[in-house]
């Protein structure tokens, strides 16, 4: 099992897995962020992973998609794999709405992240739950 980069692993909380991919929640409350993060040991790019992952991590990445346009009917769904600062490979799924705080600029840097209170918290794993349900196992 690879280890979490120390930066996702103190931004996020995870949420569970994929065949290939941890599933995270970035600890933002401004806006559902989720991120995928393939359990290979130093991959820093798509293209490092073979080519079977790279199907496979396209096949997650589309479910977790479904899953947040029906949890969430966004405006937008950002979808990225920057690793500018963490060079881990892990993948960014952003719900956005036309009257988030950041809209229509990108969310990196925009606001102070903001704390999920519990009962936020709890909300938006049921929500998720809900949808998320082919090839998903939930850690929460």
């Amino acid at each position: 099992m690879a280890e979490l980069h120390p930066q996702l692993a103190q931004d996020c909380l995870k949420l569970g897995r994929f065949p290939l991919c941890f599933l995270l929640l970035m600890r933002d409350a401004n806006y559902p962020w989720f991120i995928l993060v393939p359990d290979r040991e130093d991959i820093r790019e798509i293209h490092h992973l073979s080519e079977q992952d790279q199907q496979q991590l396209l096949r997650e990445s589309m479910l977790l998609s479904r899953a947040l346009e029906q949890a969430f009917a966004p405006d937008k769904l950002n979808i990225a794999a920057l690793g500018n600062m963490v060079p881990q490979l892990h993948v960014h799924h952003v719900v956005r709405y036309r009257q988030d705080p950041a809209w229509p600029a990108p969310v990196w840097g925009r606001l102070p992240s903001q704390a999920y209170d519990d009962e936020a918290l709890t909300a938006l794993i049921e929500k998720i739950k809900a949808t998320l349900t082919e090839d998903f196992s939930f850690d929460v």
